[in-house]
């Protein structure tokens, strides 16, 4: 998905159109983690950019991402770029910390 979301649209409370923003992303998002996984593929994940423009867009982890659309907000911005592109996902093995292995 690689949409401009308007913030300050005429005769809309800026909170609502916010609120509206975040619930379009979440719906996405949603949408996604619903498609069948490939063989081999652990979840899906989403690479993620946001800035004011397509241009000057950003990578942002996706857990920060309403955080950044957040920021944005209250920085006075008149719209903002938001990119989610799916991609694979493996889990990772947790790396073994010194002490863990033979604790009884």
């Amino acid at each position: 998905m690689r949409k401009t979301y308007p913030l300050q649209p005429e005769g809309k409370h800026p909170d609502r159109v916010l609120e509206a923003v975040k619930h379009d992303i979440r719906k996405y998002v949603k949408r996604q983690r619903r498609v069948a996984l490939p063989q081999g593929v652990d979840f899906w994940d989403f690479d993620c950019r946001v800035g004011l423009s397509a241009d000057t867009a950003a990578p942002v982890h996706f857990g920060n991402l309403i955080e950044q659309i957040d920021v944005a907000a209250q920085a006075g911005a008149t719209a903002v770029y938001v990119e989610l592109l799916v991609k694979n996902g493996q889990r990772q093995a947790r790396p073994q910390v010194a002490g863990e292995e033979g604790q009884d």
